[in-house]
């Protein structure tokens, strides 16, 4: 069994909109430290399968296909043996 936590993140240059709200709304609350947020999305799997090689290829193809959005998204991933 392995365990895959795959994290999601717009490209840099790619306006984050909500990162960019959620900026304001920590400035207006007196947080004046923050300089930059950008939102992100964390998904865990739980695979079965033989190899770190295997898994390793699921992933990137379950990334590109639908996790994903490569034009704007960058994704990357942690694969751990349970």
């Amino acid at each position: 069994m392995w365990s895959v936590s795959i994290d999601i993140g717009l490209k840099k240059g790619v306006l984050d909109a909500q990162g960019k709200a959620i900026h304001q709304a920590l400035l207006s609350l007196g947080f004046t430290d923050v300089k930059e947020v950008r939102v992100g999305k964390l998904i865990e799997l739980k695979l079965e399968g033989e190899t770190k090689e295997k898994i390793d290829k699921q992933v990137k193809d379950m990334c590109e296909k639908l996790l994903a959005n490569p034009v704007i998204e960058d994704y990357r991933f942690k694969i751990e043996e349970q």
